[in-house]
């Protein structure tokens, strides 16, 4: 005769997740001690020169003003491309910035 073995699961269950409307986008606050972002850091150097400006250009600007440096990236040119088409696309109208021809942007007025 064979006999059955019960077991009881000792894996707890884990709650459904809870599906939330998205939170309105937050306006980012400057970091405590004084450091910027490099969005930030490229914001007030477009508004500084008053032109539009690569960001190998705006890297450069920005490291020797001291507004902010590379923590060793290799790329930090094409990071900040990036974050700036980023932010265009995503924010639309209430961006910061504006495309102004291949590869260069200027700060929205």
């Amino acid at each position: 005769m064979s006999t059955k073995k019960t077991t009881k699961s000792t894996a707890a269950k884990k709650p459904a997740a809870k599906t939330t409307a998205k939170a309105p986008a937050k306006t980012k606050k400057p970091k405590p001690g004084g450091k910027m972002s490099a969005l930030d850091a490229a914001t007030k150097v477009l508004a500084e020169s008053g032109e539009p400006m690569t960001t190998r250009e705006m890297i450069a600007s920005m490291a020797a003003k001291g507004y902010w440096t590379s923590p060793a990236g290799a790329t930090p040119d094409r990071t900040l491309y990036s974050a700036i088409l980023r932010e265009i696309n995503t924010k639309g109208k209430d961006a910061r910035f504006a495309k102004t021809e291949r590869g260069k942007f200027a700060v929205k007025k």
